[in-house]
């Protein structure tokens, strides 16, 4: 509106107007389409003479107002802007031909009554349709999400349940084997049966311990001595790493303090430890280390083993559930079934902690962190 009054010379022009360019298409203005606006304009000649003021088509400011708001923007720089005069905001442009500066200045009250009608309408519809959408969203997820609960929720039973059942011909394989030893004398078949039943039914406890995490289970959170646990931890399978043939390296701070269950952060613990002294080179070391971060505002849990080829492996897949980096299965009688660490991933979750896999200098390291307490808070 301001480039066809400026180009008009402050003018409203006869008849209709010519589109101007815009990357929205605009409505096509005529005269009576712009007698509705309040403008008024200035001529300055170059010559230095009277400055004509045309305030036809303005009622709330006067021509000597007029000069002034004029002078003040001729003063300055921009071809075009804003100003305000009695709280109203008047957008100004102006154009020099030959001999003559025009400026044209146009009240945007009108402008933004429709700028602001049309912004609230679409926030209204907005509101609206979020209120409609979320609507929706919560009557219809849960019947398309229903069979994939249902789905989930039989996987869980069968495998507690398929746990159990396998439990007992495992019991009587065990108690058949253990009898023909008794008959027979020990011979490499009856050790190679024991051993196999010992492991199959350690990957079933595993299977039905993931369920249960899965499932929810009740923690009895409050603020424990993880030092006292971690080093009993330690205690206990020391003997176990060092007869591997690894060397095993402890460093725990006393009377550090989070919010945990104990049973859980002792099982946490002994999966990182068991999972270390499995996979640790031979000769190797194992660390755990438990010590507060920075500003004693955390705890933080370490556990480490020597592995050559750690450069080789994606630490970032290690608490995915059942992988093994070795494809083929072919790993010592040690190596473990993928579930350990994913247990270990869910219980430092439930305990609002984070941890990590970090793979330097020839070890990897497993490093989960908490938020340290003190022995006041509950």
């Amino acid at each position: 509106m301001l480039t066809i009054l400026v180009n008009n010379e402050g003018q409203m022009p006869a008849g209709r107007v010519k589109d101007q360019p815009a990357f929205i298409p605009q409505q096509h203005f005529t005269r009576e389409s712009l007698s509705q606006y309040r403008f008024f304009s200035v001529t300055f000649p170059d010559d230095k003479g009277p400055a004509q003021v045309d305030n036809q088509h303005i009622l709330s400011v006067s021509p000597a107002e007029i000069k002034r708001i004029s002078q003040r923007v001729q003063g300055q720089s921009k071809s075009q802007g804003h100003v305000i005069y009695k709280k109203t905001v008047y957008a100004y442009k102006q154009k020099h031909t030959a001999g003559q500066t025009t400026i044209v200045f146009l009240d945007e009250s009108l402008l933004m009554v429709k700028t602001w009608g049309i912004i609230y309408i679409g926030l209204l519809l907005g509101g609206i349709s979020l209120i409609l959408y979320a609507t929706i969203l919560v009557l219809f997820s849960r019947r398309a999400i229903k069979p994939i609960i249902e789905a989930e929720c039989r996987q869980k039973e069968f495998i507690t349940n398929a746990g159990h059942e396998l439990k007992t011909p495992l019991t009587v394989i065990e108690a058949n084997t253990e009898m023909e030893e008794l008959t027979n004398g020990e011979s490499e078949l009856t050790t190679s049966t024991k051993q196999q039943v010992q492991r199959l039914t350690k990957l079933i406890n595993h299977l039905v311990s993931l369920a249960r995490l899965q499932e929810q289970p009740t923690f009895t959170i409050k603020t424990v001595n993880v030092s006292q646990i971690t080093d009993k931890v330690a205690d206990g399978l020391a003997s176990v790493i060092k007869g591997d043939g690894h060397h095993f390296v402890k460093q725990v701070v006393p009377e550090m303090m989070i919010s945990a269950d104990e049973n859980y952060f002792y099982e946490l613990v002994s999966i990182l430890l068991d999972n270390a002294n499995k996979y640790c080179d031979p000769v190797g070391e194992v660390g755990l280390s438990l010590l507060p971060g920075k500003r004693n505002k955390a705890v933080i849990l370490t556990v480490t083993n020597s592995y050559a080829n750690g450069d080789q492996v994606d630490v970032n897949r290690f608490f995915e559930r059942f992988y093994r980096e070795d494809k083929a299965r072919t790993v010592n009688k040690k190596a473990g079934f993928g579930i350990g660490l994913s247990m270990a991933q869910m219980i430092v979750h439930r305990f609002g902690g984070k941890i990590v896999a970090r793979y330097a200098e020839g070890k990897i390291s497993f490093i989960a962190t908490f938020k340290a307490r003190t022995g006041k808070d509950k």
